[in-house]
């Protein structure tokens, strides 16, 4: 508590307590540090059911090039004033390359940060940046990154008000 004080960082503060379940939309170039590139569309749903200061998410990317990542995880938020949130994530999940990058494995997992602006009526503008690869669960493990532009939208507080 002293810390998020003084550094003005807190979880969860008064301004997101109210903070309602949210779809996620994003779109983005999939695998920018290599020479696969693709689009990327996302679909994720965030509960606002929380565990201490985590809540459970999941959702579903699909690629140009026909790699489908669907996934699970925990999600939390950062507010900075009532307008800037920072929100970090871990999932894992299962890949299918189709036609885009080979990852090595089925089995994925994602780090991912995003920062946001909050608009008045809760949903959020921002731009994440995510890392997929399978913490070498196999020998080959070549890991991609992704940037999105995201659109979160509250679900349950009348957004289209």
């Amino acid at each position: 508590m002293i810390v998020a004080c003084l550094t003005g960082l807190a979880p969860l503060p008064a301004a997101a307590d109210d903070d309602p379940d949210f779809l996620r939309l994003a779109a983005g170039r999939y695998d920018i540090n290599d020479n696969r590139e693709a689009i990327e569309f996302r679909a994720e749903y965030q509960s606002d059911y929380k565990l201490w200061i985590f809540k459970p998410f999941g959702g579903v990317m699909a690629t140009t090039d026909g790699a489908v990542y669907g996934y699970a995880g925990f999600v939390t938020d950062f507010y900075f004033g009532r307008r800037i949130v920072l929100t970090p994530s871990l999932a894992a999940g299962l890949y299918h390359n189709g036609g885009g990058k080979d990852l090595g494995h089925v089995v994925e997992f994602r780090s991912s940060m995003e920062i946001a602006y909050r608009f008045d009526n809760r949903s959020r503008l921002g731009i994440s940046f995510y890392h997929l690869s399978n913490a070498s669960l196999s020998e080959d493990n070549q890991g991609t990154e992704i940037l999105s532009l995201n659109y979160s939208i509250p679900l349950n507080m009348g957004w289209w008000k």
